[in-house]
C-alpha cells in the first residue's frame, strides 16, 4: 500500500531511509506440515520513523520467546490462500510465516514475517487439533504489521482486513470492517478510520525474546475480537479478506506487497491448553 511515499511493505533492501530494522523470523522445521503456496520474492522490508515500543509488559502468562510459547495457541496450518494481483510478498515461507507467533516491530516500524494478501485477497487458517472458545474478554488476536509513520500515533500506516470465525469452515460469522473509502485520506491511500472491527491498524509489540506476551492483549498489540460480539461459543477456523481497495500496480518499489499483511493470530481463551 502506497500512503504519502511510504510503499507496500515500504522500502526495498538498500532504499535510503531512517527506520529502525526489520524483524524476520524462519519457519521451523518441525511445524506442522501443509502444502506451500508457489514462491514469491520475500527481500522487501518495511520501515518508519524510529520510535521505542513499551518495555516488557506483565499479565498473560508466557513469556516473549517463541521456545517457551505452546504452538497449539497459534495457526497450525493454512485451509485456503487466495491471494490477488500485485501481492507475493512471503508465500514462499507458507505455511510457517502465519504460523508461531508475532514477530512485532512495536511502533516504527511493521515485520516482514507476514504474507501479503493483496487488495481484496484472502486466507483462512486453522489451529487443529485446538479451536477458540468464548471466554471472559477479548478470544483471540489478530497481528498485521501497521506502524506510526514519524512516531505519529495519529498517523497509522494501516491496511485493514474483515475478520471472520467458523466452526466449519463453511458458515462463518463476520466482525464488522467498516473502513472509509477515501484515497486522499491522511491515512492509507484506499481506506480511513473509523475502522469498526477490522484487524491491520494497531501495531504489534509482541515478538520472540522480548518478554511481551502475544496473550496479553493489553500488551501484545494487533486487534483483539470476542467470539460473544458475532454470536459463537467456538472457532476452530478465521478468514482475514483484506480490504484496503489499494490500487495494483501502484507506485513505488515493492510491487508484491499490496494488501493485508498476515503475521499470526494468537487464541487467548483455547480450548486445549
Amino acid at each position: 500500500m502506497m500512503r504519502s511515499g511510504v510503499t507496500g511493505l515500504a522500502l526495498l533492501a538498500g532504499f535510503a531511509c531512517a527506520c529502525g530494522p526489520a524483524t524476520t523470523r524462519s519457519p521451523s522445521p518441525d511445524e506442522p506440515d501443509s502444502s506451500p503456496t508457489p514462491a514469491a520474492d520475500a527481500s522487501v522490508a518495511m520501515g518508519g520513523e524510529d520510535s521505542s515500543p513499551p518495555g516488557s509488559a506483565e499479565g498473560g502468562g508466557d513469556a516473549g520467546d517463541a521456545g517457551a510459547l505452546p504452538a497449539s495457541r497459534f495457526v497450525t496450518g493454512v485451509v485456503s490462500f487466495s491471494p490477488t494481483g500485485c501481492t507475493g510478498f512471503g508465500a514462499s515461507a507458507m505455511p510457517g510465516i502465519v504460523e508461531g507467533p508475532p514477530v512485532g516491530g512495536g511502533t516504527s516500524h511493521g515485520s516482514t514475517d507476514v504474507v501479503s494478501l493483496g487488495s481484496g485477497g484472502s486466507i483462512v487458517v486453522s489451529f487443529a487439533p485446538n479451536a477458540i472458545v468464548d471466554g471472559p474478554g477479548p478470544d483471540f488476536i489478530v497481528f498485521e504489521n501497521p506502524f506510526w509513520v514519524g512516531g505519529n500515533s495519529g498517523d497509522v500506516y494501516a491496511e485493514p482486513g474483515e475478520v471472520s470465525v467458523s466452526d466449519d469452515a463453511t458458515t462463518w460469522a463476520t466482525f464488522p470492517c467498516t473502513p472509509t473509502l477515501d484515497p486522499g485520506a491522511a491515512i492509507g491511500t484506499g481506506t480511513a478510520p473509523p475502522y469498526g472491527e477490522c484487524a491491520g491498524w494497531q501495531v504489534v509489540y509482541s515478538a520472540p525474546g522480548n518478554g511481551i506476551s502475544p496473550f496479553d492483549p493489553a500488551a501484545a498489540g494487533g486487534n483483539a475480537f470476542d467470539l460473544a460480539d458475532v454470536g459463537l461459543s467456538s472457532a476452530r477456523y478465521v478468514r482475514i479478506v483484506d480490504r484496503t481497495h489499494e490500487a495494483c500496480p501502484e507506485a513505488g518499489p515493492a510491487p508484491d506487497t499490496n494488501g493485508f499483511d498476515l503475521d499470526a493470530v494468537a487464541i487467548l481463551n483455547a480450548l486445549l491448553p
